[in-house]
């Protein structure tokens, strides 16, 4: 397998991901959530969580699946090495997140259903959000739609970012950033249909059933469905079940799509120069800075009122619990 030694993000990084990035910092309110997600340090809570609540993977921990992520950690050339963890879950996922300790989640459903070679190409995925620096940003989306959702307008001063269409800049991002993280997988795996034929996995696989799926027509579908936008109509609907047409937005884009951009990169120069080691090297990359005009650790005082309003909050519930409602 290649080894991409002293690779940069720029490297692979899809443009299209880059370009969402930008929209969505030069969105009205990202300062503000940047800010407030700084100050909350949202990444802590959930690592312990981990901590407490999964199995760490390790030498004596899962081992096999620790030798495909060393593997993968080397290849891609990501420092230092992320934590890794398995959770016991159905669901067929994983994801990464956290800045200062970034780490990896596999559901025990993805491992059940995956091969080795897949589960490779998995972990490769994550990695290339992580050396990506996706990570904070991912975090901070989740953290900002889900105090979003829950407390309006009470606090944070959120509720008027979510009409500013905020949230919207967020899902695009993200859906544009698993661009950049598929090129990942493909350039540890260097194997297009292995990388393909995961993604039909993630889109319906079966491990009772897996027998009978067949790569060639899930591209063939892939192919149906690219063939739809003939029709407008059609285009207007696809927008609106990426964007909440059916009462929920998508953090990824459809398998399907994932292919064809997958497929042209492929076949580009581009991937074909990194494949012969001329690519862009890193110098002192790192992760995604959140707010670059000041230092967190410099505003003690807005972090004494965040806690502030986070009590405030807090009274405000209990009080609407214990409230008894008028006839």
């Amino acid at each position: 397998m290649p080894t991409y030694t002293g690779i940069s993000s720029e490297a692979f990084r899809h443009p299209l991901d880059w370009e969402a990035e930008q929209t969505l910092r030069s969105f009205p309110g990202f300062d503000l959530v940047a800010r407030k997600f700084v100050e909350f340090i949202y990444e802590r809570p959930q690592y312990i969580y981990l901590m407490g609540n999964s199995i760490e993977v390790g030498p004596r921990q899962y081992s096999t699946i620790y030798q495909l992520f060393r593997e993968s950690v080397r290849d891609l050339d990501v420092s230092p090495e992320p934590a890794l963890f398995v959770s016991q879950n159905p669901q067929v996922n994983s994801y990464a997140l956290g800045q200062d300790k970034p780490f990896i989640v596999l559901n025990t459903g993805l491992l059940d259903l995956m091969t080795e070679a897949e589960i490779k190409t998995v972990l490769a995925h994550e990695l290339g959000h992580i050396k990506c620096g996706h990570t904070i940003l991912i975090q901070m989306a989740i953290w900002a739609m889900n105090t979003a959702a829950a407390i309006g307008e009470m606090t944070f001063g959120l509720g008027n970012v979510v009409s500013s269409g905020l949230i919207y800049a967020f899902y695009e991002w993200r859906r544009k950033a698993e661009l950049s993280a598929d090129r990942a997988a493909l350039l540890v795996t260097d194997n297009l249909p292995l990388v393909m034929n995961t993604m039909m996995n993630m889109a319906g696989g079966s491990s009772k059933y897996g027998h009978e799926v067949n790569l060639q027509e899930f591209l063939r579908q892939s192919q149906t469905y690219q063939d739809l936008d003939q029709d407008n109509l059609n285009q207007v609907y696809k927008f609106l079940l990426y964007n909440g047409g059916q009462g929920m937005l998508l953090s990824h884009p459809f398998p399907v799509d994932r292919l064809q951009y997958l497929q042209s990169w492929y076949n580009s120069p581009e991937y074909a120069q990194i494949r012969q080691g001329n690519y862009a090297r890193q110098t002192a990359e790192g992760s995604v800075n959140v707010d670059s005009s000041e230092d967190p650790k410099s505003r003690p005082s807005e972090a004494e009122e965040l806690r502030h309003q986070l009590e405030e909050l807090q009274q405000e519930i209990e009080r609407l619990k214990t409230q008894k409602p008028k006839n």
